[in-house]
């Protein structure tokens, strides 16, 4: 680690701790050239895989999106959004648990849709219905009955 100071890399840690959250820690660090005092915070950097969309351009992973997409489903539902961020937090979690450079849409897709159909049926089915473009009536029918299976 460089001072901010004089610019030196030997320094040294005094004191290591857990920031609130657990997810990351505070570093007091001691410049051994200047003597100066100052602070770090370190998280992991979790990367997340590129997305291949279904034309086959490739974007990076956009939480924004997913969030999104779960919110235009859950809308008007009685979910909670402690709820919609564990989904969130699943699917992101199942990405990373794949490692992978690189993930297609549909894989995404289907995470959402196995997390929405333990959260809420409805928002389920009306996710599915744009995520499978259904073409008809029939082919709501079609995903209401998998639903009971």
């Amino acid at each position: 680690m460089h001072c901010p100071f004089c610019d030196t890399q030997d320094t040294k840690v005094i004191d290591s701790r857990l920031v609130s959250d657990g997810a990351s820690v505070r570093r007091r660090r001691e410049c051994n050239a200047c003597k100066e005092r100052f602070t770090t915070f370190e998280t992991a950097e979790l990367v997340m895989p590129r997305v291949i969309k279904s034309d086959g351009s490739r974007e990076p992973f956009n939480e924004d999106k997913l969030r999104n997409g779960l919110l235009r489903a859950l809308e008007k539902r009685p979910v909670s959004v402690e709820s919609m961020e564990q989904a969130i937090q699943n699917v992101k979690s199942a990405l990373r648990a794949t490692g992978e450079r690189e993930i297609t849409s549909q894989v995404i897709g289907g995470l959402v849709m196995e997390n929405l159909k333990a959260i809420d049926k409805v928002a389920y089915i009306r996710f599915a219905s744009v995520y499978r473009a259904f073409d008809d009536i029939r082919e709501f029918g079609e995903e209401i009955a998998r639903l009971n299976d």
